[in-house]
């Protein structure tokens, strides 16, 4: 058996580990949000774009199922992004329900005029920690997210949910 690292009878929600990332990124994103706002970006938006720029997910199923967002939703907020001119659909064979997205010239200049901004509020959210730490914080959070990530333990898959 694993090591039980919560107990029931001690067991508070806001000290548990999905309590804590699903905070940290409500309040990562109240920093963030009126920032990509003030340049005409959502911060959903600005995901996509990232995620196009690093090649993270190419197609729209890909993206929600990443991000979590509702395919209609995320359809409208591609819609406007294309209509900007900032990506464009690409339909690589025959089966005209396969779409990849690509960034265009204009969208790759709008990304990367963001993340310079982006870079400056991660750098200041974690002006007290020291640059061990921040590798230290990321060796955790990939070793998280891999045993998250994977099929061995479905009881695992639940741990993800924020509880």
């Amino acid at each position: 058996m694993s090591k039980q690292h919560y107990q029931v009878s001690t067991y508070r929600a806001q000290s548990s580990i999905g309590y804590l990332m699903k905070r940290a990124h409500s309040l990562m994103l109240d920093v963030m949000e009126p920032l990509l706002e003030a340049r005409g970006f959502s911060f959903v938006q600005y995901v996509i774009l990232s995620w196009l720029r690093d090649g993270i997910a190419v197609n729209p199923k890909d993206i929600c199922f990443q991000y979590r967002h509702n395919s209609g939703a995320l359809t409208r907020v591609i819609d406007q992004l294309a209509e900007r001119g900032l990506l464009e659909r690409i339909r690589r064979d025959r089966d005209r329900r396969k779409v990849e997205l690509q960034l265009t010239p204009a969208g790759r200049a709008a990304i990367e005029g963001l993340i310079p901004l982006v870079v400056d509020k991660l750098n200041l959210a974690l002006a007290e920690f020291s640059s061990t730490e921040v590798k230290e914080f990321q060796r955790l959070l990939i070793k998280l997210n891999t045993t998250l990530q994977s099929p061995a333990d479905p009881q695992t898959a639940a741990v993800g949910t924020g509880i």
